[in-house]
């Protein structure tokens, strides 16, 4: 049989002109929102897998979504993590404080007694349900939403609040942006502006960690878009190789500072199996269920402990809010989408869960809100005692302190010089 004469190019028809894709979200400003992309599977279905399986055969936990908490508000499946009444009232407790010290700071930025604020309206049950899975001496490396994890460590709010402030209160005296805390006591790492930065610091600890034989491991959070950032996979790199005990959040909320996630890849697939690429499990879990978000990362922690390595868990929920008071969401996204997002609000899906199986009521919640709106006044209050954005700017001399532990030479001189 005659074989057939090679094509060569010159038979072979034109090609058409090359096309550049470039991701569209699936609603503007003006258009109805539009989630018909959101596949959320049903409660339960999704099986707590052991500690210690290995990443190809967690691969499917990638692409799927982690849920506990069903459309009548129970528990169901074997994530349930079996929290008890009361652990769950605090955690309630912990995200609406975190919620009502928002909405009050959000207002105080708008008087201008502070210049910057960043919300976390929506995304609370990523970082107090996190915080509570995790022992609190591990440490944590978050981004700038991650408030809830010291309102979770009952940390003083006062003390934020003259952070924000910058007041003769700031314990970082006025060098950091607003919102930018950092708490050694509670293991809370100081935020740091330039994103993704945390993610490489937070797997250096945690290898320090293993080689000191300690039992703490590390923590980390960004946001989906800074999963562009080289930072990112320099992490993943070295918590893979080295099988670092730390636990690395990707916090999709669906939006950048002005750009939805499609522009991060999120189009093509879920920032989870990312990981996969690596050799490390990747996780997606629904970040606005409390109980599922907490039963992950204590699986993770559990992994991590037992030294069989990091995990990478993608947190799916929504960032209700402007990504800060420099933002207008109006801008880029319909003005009511959060009111339509299928994984629902955090605080209101606990509430009707402890609701469901009889450990709260509508009279007690509206009592909370009273009782901590009224905690929230008091400390911002005392706060404000303290100085605003108003008050005469500290020292210049303190300018030279906190940097070295015995100040070199030629800074004292400089110090001298300027008259200090």
């Amino acid at each position: 049989m005659a074989r057939k004469k090679p094509t060569s190019s010159a038979d072979r028809p034109a090609p058409g002109p090359l096309r550049l894709h470039v991701p569209e979200p699936a609603a503007r400003p003006g258009d109805d929102p539009d989630f018909s992309h959101v596949r959320v599977p049903a409660a339960g279905v999704s099986q707590r897998p052991p500690i210690d399986a290995s990443e190809p055969e967690l691969r499917a936990y990638a692409e799927g979504l982690v849920r506990v908490l069903g459309d009548d508000h129970r528990a169901v499946g074997d994530w349930d993590p079996q929290l008890d009444a009361d652990t769950l009232r605090r955690g309630l407790r912990h995200m609406l404080l975190t919620r009502i010290f928002d909405d009050r700071m959000l207002r105080v930025q708008r008087q201008g007694k502070t210049s910057f604020y960043i919300k976390s309206t929506g995304e609370e049950a990523v970082s107090v349900a996190q915080a509570y899975a995790l022992r609190e001496d591990d440490m944590l490396f978050p981004s700038y939403r991650q408030q809830g994890l010291l309102v979770a460590r009952g940390h003083s709010l006062v003390d934020m609040m003259c952070q924000i402030y910058n007041n003769t209160r700031d314990r970082l005296k006025g060098r950091q942006l607003p919102i930018m805390y950092s708490v050694r006591e509670k293991h809370f790492f100081s935020i740091s502006g330039n994103l993704g930065t945390q993610f490489p610091q937070a797997v250096g600890w945690a290898m320090a960690s293993a080689m000191k034989g300690d039992t703490r491991i590390a923590a980390s959070w960004v946001g989906e878009g800074t999963t562009a950032e080289a930072d990112f996979h320099y992490a993943l790199t070295f918590a893979s190789v080295y099988q670092a005990p730390v636990i690395l959040n990707v916090v999709n909320n669906q939006y950048a500072i002005s750009s939805f996630q499609g522009f991060a890849g999120g189009e093509h697939a879920t920032f989870a199996q990312r990981a996969s690429g690596y050799g490390l499990p990747g996780i997606r879990v629904d970040g606005n269920d409390f109980l599922a978000v907490h039963a992950v990362t204590q699986w993770a922690a559990e992994r991590a402990r037992a030294n069989h390595g990091p995990t990478l868990i993608e947190l799916f929920t929504y960032r209700a809010a402007a990504h800060s008071t420099s933002d207008d969401p109006s801008a880029y996204r319909p003005e009511d989408e959060f009111a339509r997002w299928p994984l629902g609000d955090p605080i209101e899906r606990l509430k009707q869960h402890l609701i469901a199986i009889g450990e709260w009521s509508e009279a007690r919640h509206e009592q909370l809100v009273k009782d901590l709106d009224d905690q929230v006044r008091a400390d911002l209050k005392e706060a404000e005692s303290y100085g605003t954005l108003s008050t005469p700017p500290a020292s210049p001399s303190s300018m030279f302190e906190d940097v070295f532990k015995d100040m070199p030479e030629h800074l004292v001189r400089q110090r001298r010089e300027m008259g200090y």
